[in-house]
């Protein structure tokens, strides 16, 4: 990730700990898993989690028996990560990774391409996971969606707030959020930006899904995930839509994936 100071603080605050484990952030992380699951090769296969974070699917990547390092420009991150059981965590650039050509099966980004705003360090870091991930390994990245802002904050009332409506418009219009409430600057993608990165990157076929389509919107969708026949319900709903092209833009996150050449 392009690390700075402002992006810094603000995840020293500890606030990434918690986001996919509690609340409405419980459908994106169940949907990651949910795809990954049926896109990952068998453990123990070796996954690079880059922009782990504290380790919300380095975890889970581990109980399921996957031989998993986690990297992260944090170190608040990656103290946290190293606390897990069966995960190596060390500090480490989506640019520049430090691990050698073709060395493992799996290379995860959910979460640096959020915070690459220029073109070239996205497909810098979309290009060192090629370089690292051997042929016919998996590449996976999530994206933050170009209209997100403006739909949460109409959803939370940030958006009435005239500071704020001006950066979701930003957004909106150019992909860059300067966001006034969390202090540190994203990209947006619209969904036929990413393929022509993942192309200029080494990879030129690649599939879309949609993490939380139209739901993660939805007033009431905590009480949806919080009981499981209807939490079933949901996600079995957002998995026969993942991949609908109409519907990809308003999810909040898309998920990428493409496997490198044999």
């Amino acid at each position: 990730m392009a690390m700075t100071q402002d992006l810094l603080a603000y995840y020293e605050q500890d606030r990434e700990h918690d986001r996919l484990r509690e609340g409405r952030g419980r459908l994106e992380f169940w949907r990651t898993q949910d795809v990954l699951r049926r896109m990952l090769p068998p453990a123990p296969a070796r996954v690079l989690d880059v922009g782990g974070g504290t380790g919300v699917h380095a975890e889970w990547l581990a109980a399921d028996g996957y031989d998993v390092e986690l990297l992260d420009p944090v170190p608040l991150h990656v103290e946290r990560a190293r606390e897990l059981t069966g995960i190596a965590a060390r500090l480490g650039d989506a640019r520049q990774l430090p691990v050698p050509d073709e060395s493992v099966d799996v290379v995860l980004l959910l979460g640096p391409l959020y915070h690459l705003t220029q073109r070239a360090d996205r497909v810098g870091a979309l290009a060192e996971a090629r370089r690292a991930v051997r042929p016919g390994g998996l590449v996976a990245a999530a994206t933050i969606s170009r209209h997100s802002a403006v739909h949460e904050g109409v959803r939370q009332g940030f958006y009435l707030d005239e500071e704020f409506r001006t950066a979701a418009d930003g957004a909106a219009a150019g992909g860059i959020m300067r966001s006034p409430r969390s202090g540190f600057t994203a990209y947006m993608h619209e969904p036929e930006e990413i393929p022509p990165e993942f192309a200029d990157a080494g990879f030129p076929e690649v599939k879309h899904y949609g993490l939380q389509g139209a739901f993660w919107l939805y007033g009431d969708v905590d009480d949806w995930l919080d009981d499981p026949e209807r939490r079933t319900l949901m996600l079995d709903a957002l998995r026969s839509m993942e991949s609908v092209p109409s519907l990809l833009g308003v999810s909040g996150h898309i998920l990428t994936l493409a496997h490198r050449e044999r």
